[in-house]
């Protein structure tokens, strides 16, 4: 089902994941469960489909059946329908079950409305735009001291960190945030940068590597060193230039090291980025 303007969803196990989860750290994402035989169902439908048409995009109501979907239901616990449960950041926020009347709906709308705190991540994410680090880094601590769980606010600082050179605090920033962001593209990339920045941390640096390869190409730990450096530079071709001079010398040093983090740096780049068709087309020659 779906109306004018496309205020509302039909959504399924499929999709519940990227329209309702995803979406709702976007906009609050409203989620209607509800069965075709169900009468109260009828009722409550039309009233909330009205409802998100007046609000013009301030929420986004989605459906689901609930007969087709079971694993879905079963998953937030609907015992009753109707139940409508509101989402933001990937969790379930507000929630009530019957055909209530169109007053009370209208009140759990309204208490929708984005917080504060979202005018202050905008904020922040502006000022990165601008390079201005240290006034977002200020912006998105003020939203977590109000909001330690706010998802865009941990996500933003840890982005910002990483870029100032403090991998370890922006590390343990993500290990707040809940399961179903943990594994959201963007921070699944910024993890890999993190686990890089960390790890040239514990290595020498730049130049003595250097120095120590002039001496002796085949010191693979002095080729590790240097191709890590770079990885958390971003410096990523010559990183991979040596991350694979070290699988030709030995595929097995650190337990595969070099291969894993050759294909960590294939993730940040995109799979069809041509550095990355580039070096794993050459990795694959090395390999096999």
């Amino acid at each position: 089902m779906s109306v004018a303007g496309s205020k509302v969803l039909d959504v399924s196990s499929a999709t519940f994941a990227q329209e309702v989860l995803a979406r709702s750290r976007e906009v609050p994402v409203v989620v209607d469960f509800w069965a075709p035989w169900c009468g109260p169902c009828r009722m409550l439908g039309p009233i909330l489909e009205r409802l998100a048409q007046e609000a013009n995009g301030s929420f986004r109501l989605v459906k689901i059946n609930v007969d087709e979907n079971p694993d879905v239901a079963a998953r937030y616990g609907v015992q009753g329908i109707p139940a409508v449960k509101a989402f933001r950041d990937g969790r379930v926020v507000a929630e009530f079950v019957g055909a209530q009347p169109e007053p009370y709906v209208r009140s759990f709308l309204r208490r929708l409305a984005p917080p504060p705190s979202d005018g202050r991540v905008a904020q922040a994410q502006a000022r990165v735009a601008a390079g201005a680090l240290a006034e977002a880094e200020a912006l998105y601590r003020q939203v977590l001291a109000a909001e330690p769980t706010n998802t865009a606010a941990l996500t933003g600082l840890a982005e910002v960190l990483a870029v100032r050179g403090q991998a370890e605090e922006a590390d343990r920033l993500l290990n707040q945030l809940p399961p179903e962001a943990s594994v959201a593209p963007q921070v699944t990339r910024l993890r890999a940068r993190l686990a890089f920045q960390i790890e040239a941390s514990r290595l020498p640096d730049e130049m003595t590597s250097r120095k120590r390869l002039a001496a002796n190409p085949g010191d693979l730990d002095a080729r590790w060193a240097l191709a890590t450096r770079l990885a958390a530079k971003g410096q990523y071709e010559e990183a991979l230039q040596h991350y694979l001079d070290i699988i030709r010398g030995d595929r097995a040093y650190r337990n595969g090291g070099a291969r894993k983090a050759m294909l960590a740096i294939f993730d940040l780049l995109g799979q069809d980025n041509p550095l990355a068709r580039e070096y794993r087309s050459r990795l694959a020659n090395v390999l096999y």
